[in-house]
């Protein structure tokens, strides 16, 4: 396992959501050679779920707004639906996956968001802990963790976390644990774009500054926002490097034909 570095990659639930791209990001995954882990979201899954019970969806700055009914709802998507196509997927593909939440083996343990500037999240978790050894442990072993985007407080409570940010922690948690670990934001974009209506205009690089820019100019916003956040995030607490980039070209990762954004260091 050493011999590799550790991919955390996550998808994003636009691509959940299309089943011959999730087809293949599975078959890409599966392929990969290093040890790895995988981290979803399925949000619109939720959604659909959610509007077909007759609940209301409510987002603020791109993160959801999570009341009892509709945690109940994340629960079902996440840690079912979701989570068990994808492992049986991987399983199909030869990869020896395991589902999990954060509430299994106590592997994140998070607390709800308080009340801020008049928000509140609800039942939303901001992640405190991640148990690195177990999950080095599964590695170890030869499984491949499939993490739903659910963490829990310790006492019971179930809390809907935001996926982008599972995947920031644990990278982060492994990285410190095992010495090094790369995060990869598989989604339906090729990259982060300069210019939203051409899906070729690619940033390739990103650093700090540039991305103050990017926000005061109003070129990344909304659900953008906590990808980009979480990404420098997890580069200043020790990983080696995020890269985020459209699911079909997992294949071409570490390849010359490779076409993503790369999140850098300050200067």
């Amino acid at each position: 396992m050493a011999s590799l570095p550790l991919l955390v990659v996550k998808i994003g639930g636009n691509v959940i959501d299309a089943p011959p791209l999730l087809a293949q990001f599975l078959t890409d995954f599966a392929a990969l050679p290093n040890p790895k882990v995988l981290v979803h979201g399925g949000g619109k899954l939720a959604t659909r779920l959610a509007e077909q019970l007759g609940l209301e969806v409510k987002m603020h700055n791109g993160r959801r707004i999570t009341d009892r009914d509709t945690l109940d709802v994340a629960v079902m998507t996440y840690a079912g639906l979701a989570n068990k196509n994808m492992v049986a997927g991987l399983q199909a593909r030869g990869c020896a996956a395991l589902g999990l939440t954060g509430a299994d083996l106590d592997l994140i343990r998070s607390e709800r968001r308080p009340v801020k500037d008049g928000i509140d999240y609800g039942f939303v978790g901001d992640v405190r802990h991640v148990h690195a050894p177990a999950l080095a442990g599964l590695l170890a072993s030869g499984c491949t963790p499939v993490l739903a985007p659910l963490t829990h407080d310790g006492t019971g409570q179930l809390l809907n976390t935001n996926a982008d940010t599972i995947a920031s922690e644990v990278a982060v948690a492994l990285a410190a644990h095992l010495g090094q670990a790369s995060l990869l934001f598989c989604f339906e974009k090729k990259g982060v774009l300069a210019n939203a209506q051409d899906d070729d205009s690619v940033i390739a690089h990103i650093d700090p500054d540039y991305y103050a820019r990017l926000k005061a100019d109003g070129v990344v916003h909304s659900g953008m926002l906590p990808k980009l956040d979480n990404a420098f995030a997890a580069i200043a607490r020790g990983v080696r490097a995020v890269y985020i980039f459209q699911a079909e070209a997992l294949a071409h990762f570490g390849k010359p034909n490779f076409v993503g954004t790369q999140i850098a260091p300050a200067r």
